[in-house]
């Protein structure tokens, strides 16, 4: 059985970083940066930032950029992404999973979280083996007596696929995949 120290370092691990490197140094050749937790408050990690840049060799270290990351789920970031929304995407992450990049990687990017946020927080209905296991789940769920007052060799040969893709492509719910998993959101919000 894993120790709690053990798993508490794992999670730790999962955690979204970014390294930050000072400009000044980076253009003077040397490599000067530090590896943040990304999943905490904006001004926290501008505070870090300015104390690395403060712990520079360089005697003017003002600039800094982005020059790594990790565990944001495929997300893109770029170099001078705005830290508001660095920590934004970060603390979804760690809220919500994988999922929550997927669908700031849906929308656009980092610049969207706010949409990406809402969504997740009121447009998410589940996550799925298929999307057509949705669809089935939503017609019972809301048909229920009259599928029951079915005779069975229709009830049972409903086309649920054709269901789901028939609300997909009408723009009605759309989609991320995550970790095998269809992730089903509601486009009406």
């Amino acid at each position: 059985m894993e120790s709690e120290s053990t798993a508490v370092e794992a999670s730790k691990q999962e955690t979204p970083r970014i390294y930050v490197a000072s400009l000044a140094d980076y253009n003077a050749g040397r490599l000067h940066g530090r590896w943040i937790d990304a999943a905490q408050s904006a001004d926290d990690i501008r505070q870090i930032i300015q104390e690395m840049l403060n712990q520079s060799p360089e005697a003017v270290a003002e600039d800094w950029a982005i020059h790594d990351y990790e565990h944001f789920g495929g997300l893109r970031l770029s170099e001078f992404e705005d830290i508001d929304h660095v920590a934004a995407v970060a603390c979804g992450i760690v809220e919500h999973g994988l999922v929550f990049a997927g669908l700031v990687r849906h929308f656009g990017g980092a610049s969207s979280v706010e949409e990406a946020r809402m969504h997740m927080e009121e447009g998410y209905r589940g996550a799925f083996d298929r999307l057509a296991d949705y669809a089935q789940d939503l017609v019972e769920e809301c048909y229920s007596d009259a599928i029951r007052a079915l005779p069975d060799f229709i009830r049972y040969h409903i086309d649920y696929e054709g269901i789901a893709d028939d609300m997909q492509m009408n723009g009605d719910i759309f989609t991320v995949e995550c970790g095998r998993r269809v992730h089903v959101f509601d486009s009406h919000i």
